[in-house]
């Protein structure tokens, strides 16, 4: 997809990944609608994004709520133009035993994570299908990719993006519209695992599981948009491969993490045990 004069919409854009993802495009020339829910921090990152010579609206939005998506999808329309892009970022971590979670924590990650993702692309859809012309950018994880103990219910959300971007790719290709999903893993400075390093006070994370850089995730997210890439891991060898060798045989895999750390890390890094 050609970006430059392009006009999107980047979800979870008050700080982190995603107010970087939202720097990213705009140096690529694109016009954004901004949504979280800070409304301050959220203008906040408008004014250094407009600074870069594009468009750019601050809407602040819970992602959770239809009614506010559908207000962030009109208001982008009326103030910006068509919706060439969604980059679905909006998310929440979740983690800890999963007989010990809060019933309610799990019923939040699940509308944020994934539930808001699919009703903010069904909105845009039918704009895109209409004009043969549209790109759908999920942000998921690898742990949607393989098995991530201690952070159940965030990995079965993260499947569930992966999931429904495949199959809405499938659908959506006969009508010129793109659907990418892109899988980082640890980012490292900004965003939930930042969060909790500061909060628990963990270390970084083993050799193979390697964080990668905002910068990094940045830079494969737009290559991804562009060039309509299905799906992007933004990670390590170690966990491309581990990718492939969960489809061979999940227990293998799991054996693997088990056996070299990384589910200790994973443990510590989700529970403080």
């Amino acid at each position: 997809m050609e970006l430059r004069d392009s006009i999107g919409i980047v979800t979870g854009a008050s700080r982190g990944l995603g107010a970087q993802i939202a720097d990213g495009l705009a140096r690529k020339g694109v016009s954004l609608a901004l949504a979280a829910r800070s409304k301050d921090d959220l203008e906040h990152v408008a004014e250094r994004v407009r600074s870069q010579g594009v468009q750019v609206v601050s809407i602040p939005t819970d992602v959770s709520n239809r009614g506010e998506l559908q207000e962030l999808v009109a208001r982008t329309r009326e103030e910006l133009g068509p919706i060439d892009l969604v980059v679905n970022n909006a998310g929440m971590e979740i983690g800890g035993y999963s007989h010990e979670l809060d019933p309610d924590r799990i019923d939040s990650a699940v509308q944020v994570n994934l539930t808001s993702l699919i009703q903010l692309s069904r909105l845009v859809l039918p704009e895109m299908v209409e004009r043969k012309r549209g790109h759908i950018c999920n942000i998921a994880s690898v742990a949607g990719k393989v098995a991530r103990p201690y952070s159940t219910v965030y990995a079965a959300t993260k499947h569930g993006v992966i999931g429904f971007s495949w199959s809405l790719r499938a659908e959506m290709a006969e009508h010129n519209v793109e659907v990418t999903a892109v899988c980082p893993g640890y980012v490292s400075d900004v965003g939930m695992f930042a969060d909790r390093r500061e909060k628990l006070g963990f270390g970084k994370a083993p050799n193979a599981l390697k964080e990668v850089t905002p910068e990094e995730v940045v830079a494969a997210t737009i290559e991804a948009i562009e060039t309509n890439r299905a799906e992007t891991i933004v990670g390590p060898v170690a966990l491309r491969l581990a990718d492939i060798v969960h489809a061979i045989s999940p227990d293998l895999a799991m054996n693997i993490a088990r056996k070299s750390g990384s589910y200790r890390f994973v443990k510590k890094e989700a529970t403080g045990d």
